[in-house]
C-alpha cells in the first residue's frame, strides 16, 4: 500500500494530541477514518506506530523514530503546493526600477522584455540615472547601484558583477607610447569619468601592489558612454566599465593597457539592488529580482 499525505496527517495528530478522537476532530474528520487511516500507516510501514490501551495511547520506539520524518515530508509537501499556487497566480501590478544610466541601457534593458514576456500583466516603469533617488518619496520598487554599503534599514542583494578596465584606442599607442606600468599613467592624457574632482585619480592593484595615482587630461564626462567615444576618437587613456566597451575591445578598436592591474574604483565591481523589505515581500518584485539574479549572475 502507497504512503499518502492523509495517513501521515492522521499519524501526526494522534501522536501529538494523544487521542484518536481529539485528532480526529482537528483534522474535521471521523474517529473510525482516522484509526483507519494510522492503520494503513502502520501496515505499509510494516510497523506498529502506537501501543494502544483503554486508557490511552502512546508512541513506540519506531512511532517516536517515525514522527519527525512524518512532520518533514508534510511540511515539504505544503511548501511545494504553495510554490505551484504562487506559480499558477498570475503576477499583475507596476514595477518602478531605477538603474544607474549606462549600465541600464547596455545591460539591464537587454533582459527586461524576457521578464516582461514571461508575465504578461506586469508593467515596469524604468528610470535610468546616475544620482541616488529617495526610493520612499520616489516610489521606487527596485533600485539598482553601484553600491559598497547600502543605506541603513534596506535590505540589498547583489545582482550583478561589473569588471573595469583601463583602455585606448591603438592610434593613441602608437602616437604616445603604451604605459609599461601604473606610474606611466600621470604622464599620459587620461579620459576621465568625472562626477568630482577626486575622480582623477585612479588605483590600480595587482594583487600584492597598489597604486593610487593622479592622472591629469583635457576631457572629463559625467557619462561613461561619452568616455568611451573620447577613447574611440584617441584623446587618451580612459577608465571605463567593461560592458561600455567590450565591443571594441573584441574587434579592436580599443585595446586593454595594463591588463595585469585590476582598477579599484569608488563604484566598486557589483550592481546590488536596494529596496525597503516591505516592497521586496512583493511577489512582483521578488519574481523580477530573482530573475535578474538569474540572468546576470547574481
Amino acid at each position: 500500500m502507497a504512503l499518502s499525505t492523509d495517513m501521515l496527517a492522521a499519524f501526526v495528530k494522534v501522536a501529538e494530541l494523544g487521542s484518536v478522537s481529539a485528532a480526529a476532530a482537528e483534522l474535521g474528520i471521523g474517529k473510525s477514518l482516522a484509526s483507519k487511516r494510522v492503520a494503513q500507516l502502520e501496515a505499509a510501514l510494516r510497523s506498529t506506530l502506537f501501543s494502544r490501551s483503554t486508557r490511552k495511547i502512546a508512541l513506540t520506539p519506531a512511532g517516536d523514530a517515525y514522527l519527525d520524518h512524518a512532520r518533514r515530508a508534510l511540511a515539504e509537501v505544503a511548501l511545494a503546493e504553495e510554490r505551484l499556487r504562487e506559480l499558477r497566480a498570475e503576477l499583475s501590478g507596476q514595477i518602478r526600477l531605477t538603474a544607474p544610466a549606462s549600465w541600464g541601457t547596455r545591460v539591464l534593458a537587454r533582459h527586461l522584455p524576457a521578464f516582461l514576456r514571461q508575465h504578461p500583466a506586469i508593467e515596469i516603469e524604468l528610470l535610468l540615472a546616475d544620482r541616488m533617488m529617495d526610493l520612499a518619496a520616489e516610489r521606487i520598487d527596485l533600485a539598482l547601484r553601484w553600491t559598497h554599503q547600502p543605506p541603513q534599514g534596506l535590505a540589498a542583494e547583489s545582482v550583478a558583477s561589473v569588471a573595469w578596465v583601463v583602455v585606448a584606442a591603438p592610434a593613441y599607442l602608437a602616437a604616445a607610447g603604451t604605459p609599461a606600468g601604473p606610474q606611466d599613467l600621470p604622464g599620459h592624457s587620461c579620459i576621465c569619468y568625472w562626477r568630482e574632482r577626486s575622480d582623477d585619480r585612479w588605483v590600480l592593484g595587482d594583487g600584492t601592489r597598489r597604486h593610487q595615482l593622479q592622472v591629469r587630461g583635457r576631457y572629463h564626462a559625467n557619462s561613461a558612454e561619452a568616455v568611451a567615444d573620447a577613447a574611440l576618437a584617441g584623446l587618451g587613456v580612459a577608465l571605463l566599465p567593461a560592458y561600455v566597451c567590450d565591443e571594441a575591445l573584441a574587434d579592436g578598436r580599443l585595446l586593454r593597457v595594463l591588463p595585469e592591474w585590476t582598477p579599484d574604483t569608488k563604484y566598486g565591481t557589483r550592481i546590488t539592488a536596494v529596496a525597503t523589505p516591505e516592497r521586496l515581500r512583493l511577489s512582483r518584485n521578488r519574481a523580477l529580482l530573482d530573475f535578474l539574479k538569474q540572468q546576470l549572475g547574481g
